[in-house]
Formats: structure tokens, sequence, C-alpha cells
């Protein structure tokens, strides 16, 4: 069953900023999309069986923290 979450991610500004986090994002397993809204800052992923502290990590390892 599919399932969307999404993030606060203050500190992204630009498109190399959103590229860096999907593919980190992308690579975390269940993961279906994820679409970063550079306007409201918002990273939203849908997948399946997603793994809060996996996707949380990833954007961590792209250089960024999720709130």
């Amino acid at each position: 069953m599919s399932e969307s979450v999404t993030y606060t991610v203050p500190a992204i500004h630009c498109a190399h900023c959103a590229m860096s986090i999907r593919e980190e994002v992308s690579e975390v397993e269940g993961v279906d999309e994820v679409v970063v809204d550079l306007d409201t800052k918002v990273v939203t992923v849908s997948g399946n069986d997603l793994d809060d502290a996996a996707l949380r990590a990833a954007i961590v390892e792209a250089g960024y923290e999720a709130a």
C-alpha cells in the first residue's frame, strides 16, 4: 500500500539542493517518488513501507536537516 510523508527542510534554496536530496532519498528502500518544493521548502516522499529514520538519514546524507 502506497503512503506519503512530508518533511520541512529549511536550508534548501536551489535546484542543486533539490537534486541532492532527490538522489539520496531515492536510494532508500521502498521510495517510489521524491518531490522537492523549493518555494515551501517541503520534501514529499511517496512509496511503500517507508522508514522515517532511513528517510531522515538520507536527507542528512545529502547535507540537510529535516524538521
